[in-house]
């Protein structure tokens, strides 16, 4: 009986511990929840300039007065590189983003509020198009979809002010965020492996386990940022070189867009590129449409089946088409951080799974 009772009194007593914990969890995830995203980019940082930062400061002696002001100096030139680094470009491709759209559909807006288009072959021709496409289910005029057009635009216009306004009272908030940042990757480049180690140390998992999800974290990490990220700046400055040489109009918005098209699979950026190839083939410049058909395939396109490998060297190894997926469910789920949360959920998940299975000797049956 007192075996049971100890038994019974040990099971009420890890049951209350537990239940505590699980408590105490959520309400340290509460309070961390509003940094998630800072937390997140600092840590993405720290991964991709951490090695470098090491190598710099291996031949240091902390101990020693030099050392250990160097050391400092260190942290505070990567902590001040890395939010620069974010802070420059983003306001003034920002800026020049905004201008651009906003001239781009006012140019349209403008163009159609003059012309009539009421006996135009091109929107007569789309309008057979949607036609056709809908089984005759929505049936346009030239007049009536020039109409639709414009009040698109219009609304379009307006939506992109209502938005402009918001990132306007937002830019507060996204400031200090850069200045929570700031402080994070100090102390992350000042004593990273440290936290590393506070933070792993309370995880209940075996330590084999967790060097090897760990390792896998900063794996995904790595490659989703040089293998794509990385990738698709490089396509989107391309073509942003490109476009500008060939004077397309809003050659930036084009630009942005190629750089959200570069993630879908066999496509790419010739979602972007083909289309103005075609407009300036149809316009009657044959010859500069044929040689930016030309130049955008090999530059913007082809060069990606090479640059890629190089970054990714086969290390995730996953269907393009779950990455895509992966990472259009994460933006849908996370917002912006999708793009990293998205593919390093499913490429952990499937870690773990192999874990398991290995675990209960589950392979191959």
């Amino acid at each position: 009986m007192s075996g049971n009772g100890t038994g019974h009194s040990r099971w009420i007593q890890n049951t209350v511990f537990g239940a505590i914990l699980i408590l105490l969890f959520l309400v340290v995830c509460r309070l961390f929840a509003p940094f998630f995203t800072v937390l997140l980019w600092s840590v993405l940082f720290y991964i991709l300039l951490g090695p470098i930062h090491a190598k710099l400061v291996a031949p240091l002696n902390r101990t020693a007065f030099k050392g250990a002001v160097l050391y400092n100096l260190w942290a505070i030139f990567f902590s001040l590189g890395v939010v620069i680094l974010i802070l420059l470009p983003l306001f003034f491709v920002g800026f020049q983003l905004y201008r651009q759209v906003m001239e781009l559909i006012r140019q349209l807006r403008d163009y159609l509020a003059v012309h009539s288009f009421q006996d135009s072959e091109i929107l007569e021709d789309i309008s057979q198009i949607i036609a056709d496409l809908t089984s005759d289910q929505i049936v346009l005029s030239a007049g009536e979809l020039r109409n639709r057009i414009l009040s698109y635009l219009t609304l379009g216009l307006q939506n992109l002010l209502r938005v402009s306004s918001h990132l306007v009272r937002n830019v507060g908030s996204f400031l200090a965020g850069l200045v929570f940042m700031l402080f994070i990757l100090f102390f992350f480049f000042m004593d990273g492996p440290y936290l590393a180690r506070l933070g792993l140390g309370v995880i209940p998992i075996r330590r084999e386990y967790l060097k090897a999800l760990v390792g896998k974290f900063k794996e995904i990490i790595r490659n989703l940022a040089l293998g794509y990220i990385m990738v698709a700046l490089f396509q989107t400055l391309l073509a942003f070189i490109i476009f500008t040489i060939f004077k397309v109009k809003g050659a930036l918005v084009f630009a942005a867009l190629t750089f959200i098209c570069v993630f879908v699979p066999i496509l790419g950026g010739g979602l972007v590129w083909l289309p103005l190839g075609i407009v300036r083939l149809l316009s009657g410049d044959t010859a500069g449409g044929i040689l930016f058909l030309a130049v955008s395939g090999f530059f913007i396109s082809t060069l990606d089946n090479v640059i890629r490998p190089m970054f990714l060297r086969n290390q995730i190894q996953l269907h393009p088409l779950i990455i895509f997926f992966a990472i259009l469910g994460g933006v849908s789920v996370f917002g912006f951080n999708g793009v990293i949360l998205g593919p390093m959920v499913v490429i952990l998940f499937l870690t773990v799974l192999d874990l398991f299975l290995r675990e209960h000797k589950l392979e191959g049956t």
